[in-house]
């Protein structure tokens, strides 16, 4: 059985290319590192919780897959959470194509900055909210899309305004001036606390955690996950 603990201290790479040279069984240790920032970046995205967990789960099987193209110019965080976003961000984009041809006389150029305010929280949602995380994470799903995501890489999960101008391909003035809107977006009572907030914000609890693992090797290799077992 191999014993997962004794691989923690390498590095993302060295894992990767271990994965690489065969020891699939490994590619448990990366998944477990990134579960939450790559859930929380779909999420982010989708604003729907099945939606994100699925979008995870298929990053990680493209990673695996794509494995090989990892040269190392971008940290592996870095390359891995691209393909999330760009696994999330296709998504949005085949079913806003499904629902033009579906609804025809929908706007598709609507300025999402203009319709921020017909999204904002009922007033009788708040008023029965007895969780400051629950009005929080509404506050969020209500922001446009890019500065949603930014918001989240930023504030929630923490991430440089460096690290997330790379893993968006953006420059670091647009990911400043995105966040900076954000904030300025949210209703005044939810970011006086968000500071304390937005870090429990979309929690990613174990069983999730345990969840993608499983589905992703079920996927990749069914027999590496059964005999660590």
């Amino acid at each position: 059985m191999l014993v997962l603990e004794a691989f923690a201290t390498l590095s993302d790479e060295e894992i990767a290319a271990r994965v690489r040279d065969g020891e699939t069984a490994l590619f448990e240790l990366l998944m477990r590192r990134y579960n939450q920032r790559l859930y929380r970046v779909a999420r982010a995205i989708v604003r729907n919780d099945a939606e994100a967990e699925d979008v995870t789960q298929q990053a990680y099987v493209n990673a695996y897959v794509n494995l090989a193209q990892f040269e190392g110019r971008a940290k592996f965080a870095t390359w891995l959470t691209r393909i999330a976003v760009h696994e999330a961000l296709g998504r949005v984009r085949r079913q806003t194509r499904a629902r033009i041809a579906y609804s025809p006389m929908e706007d598709p150029m609507e300025d999402p900055v203009d319709t921020l305010e017909s999204r904002e929280l009922d007033p009788e949602r708040l008023a029965f909210s007895s969780e400051l995380r629950t009005v929080l994470e509404s506050a969020i799903d209500a922001l446009p899309d890019g500065h949603r995501t930014v918001f989240m890489m930023r504030e929630v999960e923490g991430l440089s305004t460096a690290e997330t101008a790379d893993c968006l391909e953006l420059s670091e003035e647009a990911v400043k001036t995105r966040l900076h809107r954000a904030r300025a977006m949210l209703r005044e009572a939810v970011m006086n606390s968000a500071g304390l907030a937005a870090p429990a914000a979309f929690a990613f609890h174990l069983s999730r955690c345990d969840r993608i693992v499983a589905a992703v090797f079920a996927r990749i290799d069914p027999e590496a996950h059964t005999r660590r077992g």
